[in-house]
């Protein structure tokens, strides 16, 4: 049982990390709120985890119906999301330095400099949650993930352990988020943008590997673990 149990939780939990991206989605909301306070930061925080926590929980549990529902293949599926996952990373790697922060707060500046607890709240599930936190990458592997249950459907173990995975993910999206002040000081511009950077190309070698696992589907051909 313990084995079921981690197996699970280290499939989702890893599978999905590196696609969300805790660090760079706080580094984005934090360029969106550059001026605002503890208490509003930890506002954002606490609703982005809750509400990336239910998108992660529906895709997982119902995205195999609706694949169904509307005749996609898990291949396809595979394919569709690889690309979109390598086409992000492609794009945050060869995004000019500061552009992507520049671009965000510039928007908000606006809507911030008159009522900024307004602001967070009606942007806390568009753009904070979707696309920023739990973009359609997340939302693909997420759903791939989902149809890996056993042929006789998921037992208590695996709905647990998937459980225990997203809410850990969740806690990590929390952490990152309200404490992404600290973490900014903390690397200083350069060091900032090398992880930036890093976890872009990281992005980018999922995409190819899930991409490609969708194509030797569709293809016959045999893929390497």
């Amino acid at each position: 049982m313990w084995n079921e149990f981690s197996h699970t939780f280290l499939v989702i939990f890893t599978s999905l990390l590196p696609v969300i991206n805790p660090p760079g989605a706080a580094l984005m909301v934090l360029g969106l709120l550059p001026d605002a306070t503890p208490a509003q930061r930890g506002r954002v925080a606490r609703a982005v985890a809750f509400n990336s926590l239910v998108m992660l929980a529906v895709s997982v549990s119902v995205g195999a119906w609706v694949l169904s529902f509307f005749g996609i293949s898990i291949p396809v599926l595979r394919l569709a999301g690889g690309l979109v996952i390598a086409a992000t990373g492609w794009r945050l790697l060869q995004a000019p330095a500061q552009a992507e922060r520049s671009s965000v707060a510039g928007a908000a500046e606006a809507e911030a400099r008159h009522d900024l607890d307004a602001t967070v709240e009606s942007q806390t599930f568009y753009p904070f949650t979707l696309p920023l936190t739990v973009g359609p990458g997340a939302i693909a592997v997420a759903t791939a993930v989902g149809t890996t249950s056993p042929k006789d459907g998921p037992e208590s173990v695996h709905v647990v352990a998937a459980g225990c995975a997203l809410l850990a993910l969740s806690v990590l999206i929390y952490l990152c988020m309200r404490y992404a002040g600290r973490l900014q000081s903390l690397l200083a511009p350069t060091g900032m943008q090398v992880m930036l950077r890093l976890l872009a190309f990281v992005i980018l070698c999922i995409g190819v590997e899930i991409g490609w696992m969708g194509l030797s589907e569709l293809l016959g051909l045999p893929v390497a673990h």
